[in-house]
């Protein structure tokens, strides 16, 4: 970006083109109040608190453009009276405790600089307040009207919940549907109490007052909650966390946050934490001390072991976990155990994506870093729902859609980006490959394509051209259900962006053909040379938790070693057993799905589960939960007792990811630090440290004694990640892989060169449409899609144990009126959903978001038993579950609230306990 030089008060400062006054000011060392400016949003020059002289003339900073040359001064007698009067005046209509010494508002910091007392402030107040929203409580005698919020809901978030209401001196901020802010559509992301610079909108209890501008000392830390990858400064006192602050500087969410990741951390204080390791006894589980559960988990590993060898044993790693800690996991199980058969939660959502993002390009990570796709002119986005499951990056994204880029939107569902789309496609699930097959045709059909490149450095493309002659349009609508006409408009748009870029959620992935539908998806990228050039900004996964990437680079999969090296490979082998000092086994091992199948045949003899419920998030749940109770030893590492703990032989507890030390790589590829804001509560112990006890109690020794000597040790194994460390990311914040050298910048885009392929080209995919594993029939007559929600987080064992159980506190079934007249279902009745698998019950939501014959539910309440109704099909290359696809019907239920129906099977016993599990 260009730059240009001025003078403030006689000294030289360069700010970037565009830049306001303001900055130029700030940058100089210059303390202006701009009680109406954040520069997280446009500048609104209403409060006249900037007052300075540019070329002679008095004007507003944070609204006059920087212009080469021109000398501002700030200081002189005059403008400091200026500046103080404008204050004054907003400070007089605020009752004398807006000033109060112990407000820590913007305001009242600006008014103790200045010498403006609490005298000042002569408002009478009475206007009253808000606190019906359990994170964000509104009083209005605070609020001067300055906009700050408003704008930041529309601009930032854009939720555009918010306004301003009433004339002159009355006017106050106010929620945009009226009524009280709990029923309003705000999404609590903390964005209007983060810039409200005078206390009229405050977080309650403990954080009151404090925001990402105006905190005390803090831990900086990376979220736990989605694949994002927010930057947050953590608040502590007497070792309990009071704050989490998105960080102003956090390389993605730019000072933003969610619901989650900003006030969802009341899980840590639950009663329900588990504080001591448990061991099941007489069918009970109970507490003892770790030395009794450590020498338990060590006999039962042995015995596994010689009853059926190392291949009896099995481990699911998880996203939850630190890199570090998946590194070790797997080292233990191949180093110690000598068995493959280690899997991760990737395994459920993204493994197509690894699968055919190499495939198509050669390596498993999305192409281009998102601040490319934000740079996009055309939006690709499929499958997915960034606005509720990856907020940060929906509002990123639709940002640059209300700045003018063109957005196409291919979702069953009418939600999210959605509304905003200039082309919404609406398939029918499980049909993705024959939709992107139109597109594809479309873009051949009408010279879309970028034949240098696919001559340069594509291959496959006869093959393709030949498969896509039987998907003209209007078969494509025949077998999808989109209009041909939308069809076409979309991949014009696609077609005709001078810069593209592809977004794709699980809504791609999770199928009978996932893997194709990656492929297929790709393919379009490819055929526009939109990846590895400046044409365009390839192809990008939103992975849909807060370490699913990173659990599949450490290595924490049956057939992969660290940085994606085949374990079938001599020479992956050789490097790792070089550092490890043992042979690594070169047979791949089991998939999670097989895992559980090996158990039920008797096979799989024992099974260690770390942060994952797989009772409540694993489908066809009943048939897992049969697993567990075949295999001989169950091991669980969990924070609160879970449909997997409850079935457990030793549980372990374990800490969250506020409590632990490592690293977490993002969606797009950026390894950033996890560092301990406090401590786990009891005898909890961190993931990396309780792999160490168990390998420690077999006489083994796994090195490593820290999460930074982990990642070194991993950099020697896995070439992709040499460059990387806890010190520099320590100095550096976030670092991109590839980085193969410390002395070098990762790879935030990738294949500039060459793709990394054999032969270093991007290879395109031939692949027929395929049906997908269920079909809706005379008895199974709807089709279910599952998903998250914005307020909750896979099985809500977190955001269930706070406030945001105040948000959405029940788990919903949204049904087409159509469908809910024919069935005889009201709004907000209980209903029974059965498939061939099993049954769960939920509260009916009637609305359009869902097409006819569809129905949408999300898997944050297990009690509700959504998982027992998918089905055992899944990706033909991957074993990713098709969760998207599933055959139901619906059965009018008693006026029962779901959370009090028990689960299918009994609740194997635990110490007591009031969770909802």
């Amino acid at each position: 970006m260009t730059g240009i030089e001025i003078q403030v008060d006689g000294t030289s400062v360069a700010v970037p083109e565009g830049a306001s006054l303001l900055a130029a000011v700030r940058a100089a060392g210059s303390g202006l109040p701009a009680l109406c400016s954040d520069d997280r949003l446009s500048p609104a020059g209403s409060c006249r608190t900037c007052l300075v002289r540019a070329a002679g003339q008095t004007v507003a900073a944070c609204v006059t453009p920087a212009a080469p040359g021109v000398h501002v001064e700030t200081a002189t007698d005059d403008l400091r009276q200026l500046r103080r009067e404008a204050v004054e005046v907003i400070a007089s209509a605020l009752p004398p405790r807006a000033l109060a010494d112990g407000n820590p508002g913007e305001l009242a910091e600006v008014c103790r600089s200045m010498g403006i007392g609490p005298d000042t402030a002569q408002g009478a107040g009475g206007r009253g307040g808000d606190d019906s929203h359990p994170y964000v409580q509104l009083d209005r005698d605070l609020c001067i009207a300055c906009g700050r919020c408003v704008r930041m809901c529309a601009e930032v978030q854009g939720t555009f919940a918010l306004t301003l209401v009433g004339r002159g001196a009355d006017t106050v901020v106010a929620p945009g549907t009226g009524g009280p802010w709990a029923e309003s559509d705000c999404v609590a992301c903390g964005g209007c109490v983060d810039t409200c610079p005078t206390g009229a909108l405050t977080e309650p209890g403990p954080a009151r007052g404090l925001t990402s501008a105006r905190r005390p000392p803090a831990t900086r830390t990376t979220c736990g909650y989605c694949g994002v990858g927010c930057a947050l400064d953590v608040v502590t006192a007497d070792g309990e966390v009071t704050a989490v602050l998105p960080a102003r500087d956090g390389p993605v969410n730019q000072g933003h946050a969610c619901v989650k990741g900003r006030f969802a951390h009341g899980y840590l204080a639950s009663s329900e934490r588990l504080t001591r390791p448990l061991l099941r006894r007489d069918g009970r589980l109970e507490p003892v001390g770790w030395d009794e559960a450590l020498g338990h988990v060590a006999r039962g590993l042995r015995a596994a072991v010689a009853a059926g060898g190392p291949d009896a044993v099995a481990a699911i790693s998880s996203a939850r976990a630190t890199n570090e800690e998946n590194y070790l996991v797997q080292k233990f199980m191949r180093a110690v155990i000598g068995t493959n058969n280690v899997d991760n939660c990737s395994r459920l959502c993204h493994s197509p994506s690894a699968a055919g993002l190499t495939a198509s390009f050669g390596l498993s990570g999305g192409t281009d870093s998102f601040d490319d796709v934000e740079r996009s002119d055309g939006l690709l986005v499929v499958g997915a729902n960034p606005v509720e499951a990856h907020p940060v990056v929906g509002a990123r994204l639709l940002r640059r859609v209300l700045r003018g880029a063109k957005l196409v939107v291919a979702d069953p569902r009418a939600v999210g980006l959605a509304a905003h789309a200039d082309v919404h496609l609406r398939p029918r699930p499980g049909t993705n490959v024959a939709l992107f097959h139109g597109l594809a045709h479309v873009l051949l059909a009408e010279g879309l394509t970028d034949e240098e490149f696919l001559r340069e450095r594509a291959t496959g493309l006869p093959e393709l051209t030949e498969l896509l002659a039987d998907y003209p349009p209007d078969r494509v609508a025949d077998i999808t259900g989109v209009p041909a006409p939308d069809l076409i408009a979309a991949a014009r748009l696609y077609g005709e962006a001078r810069r593209p870029a592809i977004v794709y959620g699980l809504g791609v992935t999770e199928h009978l053909h996932g893997t194709d539908g990656v492929r297929s998806l790709a393919n379009l990228a490819i055929l526009r040379g939109a990846v590895g050039t400046d044409r365009g900004h390839g192809v990008n996964p939103l992975r849909g938790q807060n370490n699913v990437q990173g659990a599949s680079d450490m290595g924490a999969l049956p057939d992969l070693l660290p940085g994606y090296g085949q374990v079938t490979d001599p020479a992956v082998r050789a490097r790792a057993e070089a550092v490890w000092g043992v042979p690594v086994p070169e047979r791949p091992g089991l998939r999670i799905p097989d895992m559980f199948a090996a158990a039920r045949a008797g096979e799989l003899r024992a099974l260690w589960v770390i942060g994952e419920d797989v009772c409540a998030t694993d489908p066809d749940a009943n048939k897992v939960a049969e697993a567990l109770q075949a295999c001989p030893l169950v091991v669980c590492s969990e924070l609160f007792p879970s449909e997997t703990a409850r079935r457990a032989d030793v549980v372990l507890p374990v800490a969250s990811w506020l409590e632990k030390d490592g690293t977490f790589v993002n969606f797009d590829r950026r390894f950033q630090r996890v560092r301990p804001a406090v401590t786990p509560p009891g005898e909890a112990r961190s993931d990396f440290d309780a792999v160490h006890a168990v390998a420690s109690a077999m006489g083994a020794d796994l090195g490593c004694p820290t999460p930074a000597a982990a990642l070194a040790e991993c950099g020697r194994i896995a070439p992709l990640f040499a460059g990387l460390s806890h010190e520099r990311l320590d100095r550096e914040g976030a670092v991109p892989w590839p980085c193969r050298d410390p002395a070098r910048p990762g790879e935030a885009k990738l294949y500039r060169d060459r793709f990394a392929t054999a032969d270093g080209r991007a290879h395109l995919a031939a692949a027929p449409c395929l049906p997908p594993g269920e079909h809706p029939d005379d008895d199974y007559p709807l089709v279910l899609v599952t998903g998250r929600r914005w307020a909750h987080y896979n099985s809500g064992s977190m955001t269930r144990r706070g406030a945001n159980l105040a948000l959405d506190p029940v788990d919903h079934l949204d049904l087409h009126p159509g469908d809910a007249h024919r069935y005889a279902v009201r709004d907000g009745e209980p209903v029974t959903l059965e498939s061939r698998h099993g049954r769960a019950r939920l509260i009916a939501r009637v609305g359009e978001q869902t097409a006819p014959g569809q129905v949408f539910c999300s898997f944050h309440f297990p009690a509700s038993g959504v998982n027992r109704l998918t089905s055992h099909h899944a990706d033909t290359v991957t074993s990713c579950p098709e969760y998207k696809v599933t055959a139901v019907r619906v059965v009018a239920s008693p006026t029962v609230h779901p959370r009090a129906f028990p689960p299918s099977t009994a609740h194997a016993a635990l110490p007591p306990s009031s969770s909802d599990d």
